[in-house]
């Protein structure tokens, strides 16, 4: 059994007989210990002595004029912003209902980091304490973007676009921008630095510096663990059962129906349903392709039930992926429910 990601919030949260993940002050807590809300050297008195009543009681009601009385404004409006998405996470049921939420009506008016984090969180809470390492990395790729490198071999590597931005600013030329330039593939350095199937145990020593590459190549066993994790995703947010196949394409008379697990993907796979000719920079932009069947026929609209959806996963104009896993929550062909 594994705590991985223990900087995620995740234990600070109750879980309901239905497995659903519940608010809890200490929960709330952690945005007052964020960069946004901590306490500086420089804070004026005003902003330590709300800080320290929201410590105590972190569901505590401030007034406008409250927040106005503090020295810096930028200070004032990080107050703002935090206490719209406290009302909006305390008026929810749940921590599943207030993320769906936010994808309705007039769009995601929260910081994207606090969305991100919202992601993590629900993973870890998904892969539960007995993750395959693989699983856990691959994630990553629901919170974190990820920077694409085609070797010139065809192998397709993945590896934290943070980290690797952060090695190139400060000159460094570590394993993982060696690899990535396809330097280290045959070194010994590369079974370091690159996660599979041999070495996924030492994914736990290093589970928060997210600096492990992977494969993600078809075939490989990160894109299978990938497959398994989207399938429990949907079952944990839908309650529907589904299995999904990795592919290297898609030849289907009847595809009625597909969802770009990024806005790259989705862009590709609506011109290849609309048999629009792509460029070759276009289609090599596809990571992966995927097949999607449902296990359960009754979620599904009639019109699509016996038909598979085709999913895909690319990278942008910046060789990054980006993942949009609210798209499986949001754009699949479910029946609807009373």
């Amino acid at each position: 059994m594994t705590n991985f990601w223990p900087h995620s919030a995740y234990k600070t949260l109750t879980i309901s007989p239905d497995g659903q993940l519940l608010v809890t002050d200490d929960f709330l807590r952690t945005y007052l210990q964020s960069p946004e809300l901590s306490l500086v050297p420089e804070s004026c008195a005003v902003e330590q002595a709300l800080h320290q009543r929201l410590t105590q009681n972190p569901r505590s009601e401030l007034t406008d004029q409250e927040i106005a009385n503090m020295a810096d404004e930028d200070i004032q409006e990080n107050y703002r912003v935090w206490l719209r998405y406290r009302s909006r996470l305390l008026a929810a049921s749940s921590l599943e209902s207030f993320y769906m939420s936010l994808f309705k009506g007039d769009g995601v008016d929260v910081p994207p980091l606090f969305v991100s984090q919202l992601a993590q969180i629900f993973v870890r809470h998904i892969l539960g304490e007995e993750a395959h390492p693989l699983e856990a990395r691959m994630g990553e790729l629901f919170f974190r973007t990820q920077k694409i490198s085609v070797l010139d071999d065809g192998i397709v590597m993945g590896a934290d676009h943070e980290v690797v931005d952060r090695n190139a600013q400060g000159g460094e030329t570590g394993n993982i921008m060696d690899l990535l330039k396809g330097k280290s593939m045959t070194s010994r350095s590369a079974d370091l630095d690159v996660l599979h199937e041999e070495n996924a145990q030492e994914y736990w020593a290093r589970d928060e510096d997210f600096d492990l590459a992977v494969q993600l190549n078809f075939g490989h066993e990160a894109i299978n663990q990938f497959s398994r994790l989207l399938e429990k995703w949907i079952l944990h947010f839908l309650g529907v059962q589904v299995r999904i196949t990795p592919m290297q394409q898609i030849q289907d008379p009847r595809w009625s129906w597909h969802v770009g697990l990024d806005a790259c993907a989705t862009v590709i796979l609506n011109k290849l349903y609309n048999k629009d000719v792509l460029d070759a920079d276009e289609l090599e932009k596809i990571i992966c392709l995927f097949r999607l069947d449902f296990i359960d026929e009754a979620a599904v609209t009639k019109v699509q039930a016996g038909k598979p959806v085709y999913m895909a996963i690319a990278m942008n104009e910046l060789q990054q992926l980006k993942l949009k896993p609210q798209n499986l929550l949001f754009n699949l062909p479910l029946a609807k429910t009373s």
